[in-house]
Parts: structure tokens; C-alpha cells; sequence
């Protein structure tokens, strides 16, 4: 099974949790933004009470959990903003 290495930007709260700017996530060929979740989480579990709130962005586009990763995309995931 063919695979891909990702390299994932973390921002604000995210960051803090990872205590890292950037992680590497390997995925099959033809994962999901979903499926990179998934692998996130695993990596990372302090990130599990914002799953659902993580949006991804893919060369600098939101999108939706079933996009269809590529290799060699940039990948930034953003925690929800609050502030005032």
C-alpha cells in the first residue's frame, strides 16, 4: 500500500497541546482530511476535546472532512478562535 507523509502547521491552542509547530503524519494514498483527524488525534490525544471544533485548511483553502489529500500539499490546522 502506497503511502504519504504530510506535514501538519498547528496553530494557537493546538500548538500549545502538540507543544510543537509542525507534525508529520503519515497516511495511506488517497486519505481524507477525515482520516488525517483520525491520525492527528492518535499522535496527539490532548487535541481529542476540539475534534470536532479543528477546522483544516489545504494550500491555504478551508476544507471539508472529504477532501482528498494530496502529497506535497501544505496542510494548517486551526483550532476554534475565541477571543473579544
Amino acid at each position: 500500500m502506497e503511502t504519504m507523509s504530510l506535514e501538519v502547521r498547528l496553530f494557537a491552542v493546538a500548538r500549545e497541546l502538540a507543544d510543537c509547530e509542525r507534525l508529520s503524519i503519515n497516511l495511506p494514498a488517497d486519505s481524507t482530511v477525515a482520516d488525517l483527524r483520525e491520525q492527528l488525534l492518535e499522535q496527539v490525544p490532548g487535541l481529542a476535546p476540539l475534534a470536532q471544533q479543528l477546522v483544516f485548511a489545504v494550500d491555504e483553502q478551508y476544507t471539508s472532512d472529504d477532501t482528498v489529500l494530496q502529497p506535497g500539499v501544505d496542510v494548517a490546522c486551526i483550532p476554534p478562535v475565541s477571543g473579544g
